[in-house]
C-alpha cells in the first residue's frame, strides 16, 4: 500500500499541516490501496498564498509561453498514459478499456486544445468607441468529483492557467492518486512555482476552506447540485465568481420515425456509460407509447449482453460503481422504483452481488412516469428509465420535467425534425442521432445543473474577467 502525505504548493511537495490520513479503496476488490494525507485549511492557505504570488508574473507571461507549458504537460499526460489508466481504474472502478479510451485521452485534449485555443483568442477587441479587455480572474480554486477525476481537473486547470490565472485543485478524496501524477507531470514540464498547486483534503476541510477563501478570485466546482449549492453559499461570503457543473437527469427521446434498432443499442449505451456514473448520461428515455413493447425488447438484448466484471479484463464493458457507498446509493434507487409501481425490464437486483467489489448489474425500468422518484433525482448508476409519451408535445414536456438542463438526445429518422425538437428541450448540449462528442463544444447546464460552461472557447472565457477601457 502506498502512504502519500505531501501536498504539491509553490512547486514542490510538503508535508500536511496534519497528521490524518484518507484511505483509497479500489472499489472491485474493497481493498485499501493508498493513504493520502488529509489536508486543512492551513494547507489551503499555503496553497493559495503560493497561487496569489505567482499570479502577476504568471498573468504577464506571454500567451505563447503559457501555450507551450501547457502543450508540454499534455505530452508528459501522453507519456505516462498507460499508468494513468490504470491508476484511475484501480482508485474508481473505470474499465482499463475504458480508462484508456476516455478517461485518458479527455484531459490530454484539454490541455493540448486549450494551448491551441489560447493563441487563436482576442484579448482584446474594439466596440463602439471602447477597448474591450479580456483579463485573467487571478486565483481560482477547483474542486473536482470521482468519476472522471483528470478529465475535470484538466477542464479547469488547462483553461485556466491558459487564460492567465493560478490554480489550486481540490482532487477527490475517493481518487487522489491520478493527481499526484499530473502534478509530477507538471513538475517535469518546469511551470513555475505557483501556478499550479494541490491540496488533498474532503470537502468539509479542504472544499470549504477554498470556497470561502478571500484571496480565492474563482470558484469552479463539479458535483452534486446538493454540494454545489455550499459552494455558492460560502463562496457568496466575498462575491466570489461561481462556475457550477452539477447534476443531471437528461432526457433522450425516441421519435416516432426514429431507427429503434440503431437509436436503442445506442440509448442504452449513453445511460450505462462510465456505469452510469456521468452527469451527462442520457438516463431517461422517451418513447412512443405504441412502439414501447418493441424498445423494451431491444433493451433488453443490448443490456443483458454487456459484460460486467474485473475493471483489468479487456472484455468487461461495465466495472463496479466507484465505492460500496455509491452501490448502496444506487441500490435505494431501485428500490424506490419497484415501490413506486415502475416495472423491471431487467436488473433490478436489490441486494450487493456477492463477494467483493461494489458491482450492480445493469438495469431497465419501464412505464415510468414523472411522480416517480427515478424520474425526478440523479441517480448516478447503470440505471435506464424509459418512460411512454403519445403526441410529441407530450415528450418535449416531459423531457423538460426536471430541475436539471444538463444534456439531452433526440432520435429521428428526419435530422431537421430532431434538430427542431432538440431546440425545445431546456439543456446545455444535446446529441442528435448518432452524433459523436465534439470535446471542444461549450459543455454545462440549465436549471439546477449548473451555472457557465467548460471546455473549447467558452471554457476558456469562463476564466477571464471583462474590461471596458473608454478613450
Amino acid at each position: 500500500m502506498r502512504t502519500h502525505k505531501d501536498h504539491y504548493i509553490n512547486g514542490q511537495w510538503v508535508p500536511a499541516t496534519g497528521s490524518s490520513l484518507l484511505p483509497v479503496t479500489n472499489p472491485a476488490t474493497d481493498e485499501i490501496i493508498a493513504e493520502v494525507g488529509a489536508g486543512s485549511a492551513d494547507d489551503v492557505d499555503r496553497a493559495v498564498a503560493a497561487a496569489r504570488a505567482a499570479f502577476d508574473s504568471w498573468a504577464a507571461t506571454p500567451v505563447s509561453e503559457r501555450a507551450r507549458y501547457l502543450g508540454a504537460i499534455a505530452q508528459g499526460l501522453t507519456e505516462r498514459a498507460d499508468e494513468l489508466a490504470e491508476v484511475i481504474s484501480s482508485e474508481m472502478g473505470s474499465p482499463l478499456s475504458f480508462a484508456r479510451a476516455a478517461q485518458v485521452p479527455l484531459p490530454i485534449n484539454s490541455f493540448a486544445q486549450s494551448a491551441t485555443i489560447v493563441t487563436e483568442f482576442e484579448f482584446e477587441q474594439s466596440y463602439r468607441g471602447s477597448t474591450i479587455v479580456r483579463e485573467p480572474y487571478g486565483v481560482i480554486g477547483a474542486i473536482t468529483p470521482w468519476n472522471y477525476p483528470l478529465h475535470q481537473i484538466a477542464l479547469k486547470a488547462a483553461y485556466g492557467m491558459a487564460a492567465g490565472n493560478t490554480v489550486v485543485v481540490k482532487p477527490s478524496e475517493n481518487t487522489p492518486l491520478n493527481a499526484i501524477i499530473l502534478a509530477e507531470i507538471v513538475e517535469a514540464a518546469g511551470l513555475p512555482a505557483g501556478v499550479f498547486n494541490v491540496v488533498f483534503g474532503t470537502g468539509p476541510e479542504v472544499g470549504e476552506a477554498i470556497a470561502s477563501h478571500p484571496d480565492v478570485d474563482l470558484v469552479s466546482f463539479t458535483g452534486s447540485t446538493r454540494a454545489g449549492r455550499r459552494v455558492s453559499e460560502l463562496a457568496s461570503g466575498t462575491v466570489k465568481r461561481v462556475s457550477l457543473e452539477l447534476g443531471g437527469k437528461s432526457p433522450n427521446i425516441l421519435l416516432d420515425d426514429a431507427d429503434l434498432n440503431a437509436a436503442v443499442p445506442a440509448a442504452v449505451q449513453a445511460a450505462m456509460i462510465n456505469s452510469g456514473q456521468t452527469c451527462s448520461a442520457l438516463t431517461r428515455l422517451l418513447v412512443p407509447r405504441a412502439k414501447l413493447a418493441e424498445v423494451e425488447g431491444i433493451a433488453k438484448a443490448v443490456t443483458e449482453s454487456i459484460t460486467v466484471g474485473d475493471p483489468t479484463d479487456e472484455t468487461t464493458v461495465l466495472g463496479p460503481l466507484s465505492s460500496r457507498t455509491q452501490q448502496e446509493r444506487v441500490l435505494g434507487y431501485i428500490r424506490k422504483g419497484i415501490d413506486e409501481g415502475a416495472r423491471v425490464v431487467t436488473g433490478g437486483q436489490t441486494e450487493p452481488a456477492e463477494g467483493g467489489g461494489a458491482y450492480l448489474s445493469p438495469t431497465v425500468f419501464s412505464d415510468v412516469t414523472p411522480e416517480m422518484t427515478i424520474h425526478r433525482e440523479e441517480i448516478f448508476g447503470p440505471v435506464l428509465a424509459i418512460e411512454p409519451y403519445d403526441t410529441e408535445e407530450e415528450a418535449v414536456a416531459i423531457a423538460n420535467d426536471t430541475i436539471y438542463g444538463l444534456a439531452g438526445g433526440v432520435w429521428s429518422g428526419s435530422t431537421e425534425r430532431a434538430q427542431q425538437v432538440a431546440r425545445k428541450i431546456r439543456a446545455g448540449q444535446i446529441a442528435v442521432n448518432d452524433a459523436g462528442m465534439n470535446l471542444d463544444a461549450p459543455f454545462g447546464g440549465y436549471k439546477q445543473s449548473g451555472i457557465g460552461r467548460e471546455a473549447g472557447q467558452f471554457g476558456l472565457e469562463e476564466f477571464l474577467e471583462v474590461k471596458s477601457i473608454q478613450g
